[in-house]
Parts: structure tokens; C-alpha cells; sequence
């Protein structure tokens, strides 16, 4: 029989609650971390690796990569969702804008400026507001918290502060909280700023920052919180 989703392709069951890393690599350190036993993979197709399994707090937790941009990170949540996904995070990295915050610090996404073409192409106002009280739990761990511009080029050499007071810049947050607003379901993002300018932290330290920022999430997603 054939998958009911087309693109994920479980092989284990999917939690209500999941973490959303873009990167599959990230993934697999977020689950190597957050999980009290090894974890069952959850998804390899397309090279979009995730994984279920007990997280920390002794609830099931997935953690499912989006792949990078906005059109594959509203796939993926658009099928999580048909799946049963209730309440997701997304912890991923971004670049620092012009008078935003540092290299090196913690984002608490308050909301995301839609200025890329997935949010729009799902009808998402211009501002779209992540999850309150999720994001309140982020923001404890997090160095400050506002709003981050999602677009569509990675290699973006426009200088000059973010629009709309936005403090950095990525490329999925906007359409993971498109889906999640469409679908009806509680969505937030963490997210590290790696990048800034010419400026942009090794491999090691951005590995590190995902790990921080997947301890913070699931805290976030207890299960007396979520």
C-alpha cells in the first residue's frame, strides 16, 4: 500500500510534538541528545532524515529535518501534520541584520516577516505571529527574542537593517508557521545567528548552537507546557 504522505515516508510512529531542524545532519546530533535511548528512524526519504524516540522528560519526541528553503519545510510540516503533528518547533540558523543581534546569540522568534514566496503562496499576512506561550518558553533560554525575516536567497549581499524591525534573517520560519496556521496547529522557532556580514562561526560552534538550541525546545514542548 502506498504511503498516505508522499513525501515522508514513516517507519516509526510520529510524536505529537517534534523539533524541525533544516538540516537532516542536525538531526541526527538532536536525536543523539535529546533522546534518553537510541532513537527509531522516523523518515530517510529524500535525504530528509528524522527520528522518534523517549525524549529526556519521558515522552515521545520527533525530530524531522525540512530540508533547506521554504517550499520543502511546508512540505514536510504539511505532511507531519496529516500525519497527527501537534506542536512543533523549529530550531534552525540564521544570519544577523544590520543593528540585530550578534554572532553567536540565541533568537527567540516572536513573529516572522514574510518576505519570502512559500508564506505568501499560502496566503500568510505580511507578519505572522509564532505561538505565545511557546515562544515566552523559548525566549527564557534564548539571548533576546523578536522577529526574523524569512526570504527566499540564501546568498542574499543586500546590506542595511531588517525591515519591520526584524533582528535576523532565514529562510523556513515564515512558511513552517504559514502550515502550522493554516492546519490549525502550535508552532515557535529558536533559532542561532551563525552568520554575520563576512563573519561566520566554524562548524564546531554551530553544532554546538544546535544542540543548545534543541535542550531549550524541548523544554519548551514538556509535556505540562505543550
Amino acid at each position: 500500500m502506498a504511503p498516505a504522505t508522499i513525501h515522508v515516508h514513516p517507519t516509526a510512529p510520529l510524536a505529537e510534538r517534534a523539533l524541525l531542524p533544516g538540516d537532516p545532519g542536525r538531526a541526527l546530533a538532536l536525536a543523539q541528545a535529546l533522546f534518553d535511548e537510541p532513537a527509531r528512524m522516523f523518515n530517510h526519504n529524500r535525504g530528509r532524515w528524522g527520528y522518534t524516540g523517549t525524549a529526556l522528560d519521558g515522552d515521545p519526541l520527533t525530530v524531522q529535518s525540512t530540508g533547506l528553503g521554504g517550499p520543502s519545510a511546508a512540505i514536510v510540516v504539511e505532511e507531519l501534520c496529516d500525519l497527527g503533528l501537534r506542536c512543533a518547533i523549529r530550531v534552525g540558523t540564521c544570519t544577523a541584520l544590520q543593528g540585530g543581534a550578534a554572532l553567536g546569540e540565541v533568537v527567540a522568534v516572536r513573529e516572522a516577516i514574510a518576505g519570502d514566496g512559500a508564506s505568501r503562496a499560502l496566503g500568510a499576512p505580511e507578519r505572522i505571529a509564532a505561538d505565545e506561550a511557546l515562544t515566552a518558553q523559548l525566549a527564557a533560554h534564548a539571548d533576546r527574542a523578536g522577529a526574523v525575516l524569512s526570504r527566499d536567497l540564501f546568498y542574499d549581499r543586500r546590506r542595511g537593517a531588517g525591515p519591520g524591525g526584524a533582528l535576523v534573517a532565514d529562510l523556513e520560519t515564515a512558511a513552517v508557521l504559514a502550515v502550522a496556521g493554516r492546519r490549525g496547529i502550535r508552532a515557535a522557532a529558536i533559532l542561532a545567528v551563525v552568520a554575520h556580514e563576512d563573519e561566520r562561526l566554524d562548524a564546531e560552534a554551530i553544532a554546538d548552537a544546535g544542540v543548545r538550541l534543541g535542550h531549550a525546545a524541548r523544554e519548551a514542548l514538556a509535556p505540562t507546557r505543550a
